[in-house]
């Protein structure tokens, strides 16, 4: 990994002005120690302490798109992998609060992983799934708008923005969106990048974070970009199939690895790849605003920035072509 693009961990909040001009310009992620622990939302959430019932009394007759896996523990980004139904807030966290006695109460009783995932699925498939179906292995909060800047109907959870601040380096920003992610159990998201600078702040549990740069997108395989999931790798990491993406066997030694507590934050720039592992019972709130580079780029000025980019890349390409035929011409050379 090129020094460039090393992660840098940070142990307070730089100003707004820093972190333009000292890390977002850079486009390099960066992790923020304890920076989130002055939030109501960092006690009051808090499982161990009470959370899961301050939630359900806050918000549990909100209706929230929840996230149902039959390949569990993996959420992968193409829609027929899950499925998204409504159901009520309180009813995520009593299946919460079933995990939560189950983990800390009496973990031995269960005698399986497949029985840890059959428990309490009977009440979430009879409140959201239609009859006949078979119960999902996980649900899965992704993505629930607490506010959405350019769709307010779409927003499930504004109530809980009382116990949220925004972020002393995102006090200039235009946020489009701010998010809920709540897992009752562990679970992994399939790699993949996002179109917007995100800001992903853990409430409590923890979070493990995979990172590469836009550079790697040939290692990770990116979906057609005309498909339902083009910001997504085709590669499953955890299992690649080397004969059929040869180059992801390159993957990991090109990736950085972050591990973030309660309280910590991490920035992921626009186009940086990143797969999320995510422990029993992980609350996390994340905020998206678009980079300055897109806010800046008019629509007339697309078609002139495409054709810079696609000479850049055929520049690079023919420099590659040339190195290897430098080397096979001395190969050829050495051997006569």
């Amino acid at each position: 990994m090129e020094e460039s693009l090393r992660i840098h961990h940070f142990e307070q909040l730089p100003s707004a002005s820093e972190f333009v001009s000292q890390i977002e310009s850079r486009n390099v992620p960066a992790v923020f120690k304890g920076c989130i622990k002055d939030w109501k939302a960092f006690s009051k959430w808090n499982p161990s302490s009470g959370g899961l019932d301050y939630l359900e009394e806050r918000a549990g007759s909100s209706v929230v798109e929840a996230m149902l896996s039959r390949a569990a523990p993996v959420f992968y980004g193409n829609l027929r992998s899950h499925e998204r139904v409504p159901l009520p807030f309180s009813t995520f966290i009593d299946f919460c609060k079933q995990r939560h006695r189950q983990n800390t109460v009496d973990p031995c009783s269960i005698n399986s992983e497949q029985e840890r995932h059959q428990l309490g699925e009977s009440d979430i498939q009879q409140s959201c799934l239609p009859a006949g179906d078979s119960a999902p292995k996980q649900i899965y909060l992704a993505q629930v708008p607490i506010m959405n800047a350019e769709n307010e109907e779409r927003v499930q959870l504004q109530i809980l923005s009382e116990d949220i601040q925004m972020p002393a380096i995102l006090e200039t920003k235009a946020i489009s969106s701010i998010n809920l992610w709540m897992n009752s159990d562990q679970a992994r998201s399939s790699t993949h990048y996002d179109p917007h600078n995100n800001l992903l702040c853990i409430v409590s549990g923890c979070k493990q974070v995979v990172l590469w740069p836009p550079s790697a997108s040939p290692m990770l395989y990116p979906m057609p970009i005309y498909g339902e999931a083009s910001n997504h790798s085709a590669v499953a990491l955890g299992n690649p199939d080397y004969s059929v993406y040869p180059r992801a066997q390159y993957a990991m030694e090109n990736s950085q690895k972050v591990v973030l507590h309660a309280g910590d934050a991490l920035f992921i720039p626009e186009g940086w790849f990143h797969q999320v592992d995510s422990e029993d019972l992980t609350i996390a709130v994340n905020f998206w605003w678009r980079s300055s580079i897109m806010s800046s780029m008019s629509d007339h000025m697309d078609v002139y920035y495409l054709r810079r980019i696609l000479r850049r890349l055929t520049d690079r390409e023919m420099v590659c072509i040339l190195v290897r035929c430098h080397l096979l011409q001395i190969m050829f050379v050495n051997i006569t």
